[in-house]
């Protein structure tokens, strides 16, 4: 088997999503003369409603971005080497500062308990989780090791990512709104 077949079953149906999504997402954002179907239209990044948005979601919007790219330099790279290693401190550490950031965010569900929601569960498990993965490559439990990491990663990026693209959500207000 070869070391890329892990990386290629994920991509595979997420080159299909985007295949088939592109010419769909095209048709609904089209403009015919009045706004589009969906009722908002692509623009520019709106930068600014970031720039003026707390610390707090700044610096996780920063570590989660860092996290998203050294993640997949790591998924796609050879792993076990120094190179690995290092790149993979950097990545706990901005996974880290991502989920610990979580914390101080409370838009979503501000008079809940302690201003929380579900999303900060997947936060509290990614604490939980990042030090037992290491502990697993340091033990050279490599299957443990990468189930780990790789589900943080997907979960706690690419889905939790893949939330902050609801209306209402600061990111969408960026990209759609």
């Amino acid at each position: 088997m070869s070391r890329f077949a892990p990386f290629v079953r994920f991509l595979s149906p997420l080159a299909a999503l985007i295949l088939l999504g592109v010419p769909v997402l095209g048709y609904l954002l089209a403009d015919d003369g009045r706004a589009s179907r969906l009722g908002f239209d692509l623009h520019a990044p709106k930068l600014d409603l970031l720039a003026a948005a707390p610390t707090a979601i700044q610096i996780h919007v920063a570590a989660a971005l860092t996290a998203l790219a050294i993640g997949t330099v790591l998924l796609i790279g050879i792993k076990g080497t120094r190179v690995h290693r290092t790149l993979g401190w950097v990545w706990v550490l901005a996974m880290g500062t991502t989920a610990v950031s979580s914390f101080f965010i409370h838009q979503i569900n501000p008079g809940g308990p302690a201003g929380l929601s579900l999303i900060h569960l997947l936060s509290g498990w990614t604490v939980v989780g990042l030090p037992m993965a290491v502990y697993a490559a340091r033990r050279h439990r490599v299957q443990t090791h990468r189930r780990a990491m790789t589900g943080m990663f997907v979960g706690g990026l690419i889905v939790a990512g893949l939330l902050t693209f609801l209306p209402g959500r600061l990111m969408w207000a960026v990209f759609f709104g």
